[in-house]
């Protein structure tokens, strides 16, 4: 799954509006255009798929992906209140586009562990406590365990059930 995708399943899991797209992009610092939404949110093409004329789409870098999964959580939880002399956290080494995926919805839309798994089994896959605590840890931990496409499409196809109905 490329990012695009990602943010495509995203919006529909969580049913937002194109409006809402912009305002959490712009509420993770990224601004974006109402003309250049739809180019974002065009399905990606396969490799040996020929382009129509009329086929125009805007790649989405990992930095604007996280930068829009941060803006979920402040859209969906409000701004974190600032605590002097706290500084940033810094993240040695990049998580996961998945990895970070999974994180990020699982604080946005405020899922407990318990709650995740049900999500899930929604989705169509069984996974224990375990597996799921192995993805979400940070990269560099022993026990960490990159989260795959399959994984992370079964997550977001649970969501939409839990969301959609």
């Amino acid at each position: 799954m490329d990012n695009n995708d990602i943010l495509i399943r995203t919006r529909y899991a969580l049913d937002l509006k194109n409006k809402e797209m912009i305002e959490i992009f712009k509420l993770g610092g990224v601004t974006v255009s109402p003309e250049d939404m739809p180019k974002i949110l065009t399905k990606s093409l396969e490799k040996d798929e020929e382009a129509p004329a009329d086929y125009d789409q805007m790649k989405v870098n990992h930095k604007n992906l996280e930068a829009f999964f941060n803006g979920l959580i402040t859209y969906k939880r409000g701004p974190m209140p600032k605590k002097e002399g706290q500084p940033a956290p810094v993240q040695e080494k990049p998580d996961h586009v998945n990895n970070m995926m999974l994180k990020k919805l699982k604080v946005a839309c405020q899922l407990t562990t318990e709650e995740m798994l049900d999500v899930l089994d929604d989705g169509g896959i069984a996974v224990s406590k375990g597996e799921l605590g192995a993805i979400m840890r940070k990269p560099g931990h022993r026990n960490y365990k990159e989260c795959g496409d399959n994984f992370a499409r079964k997550f977001l196809k649970g969501l939409s059930v839990r969301y959609r109905g």
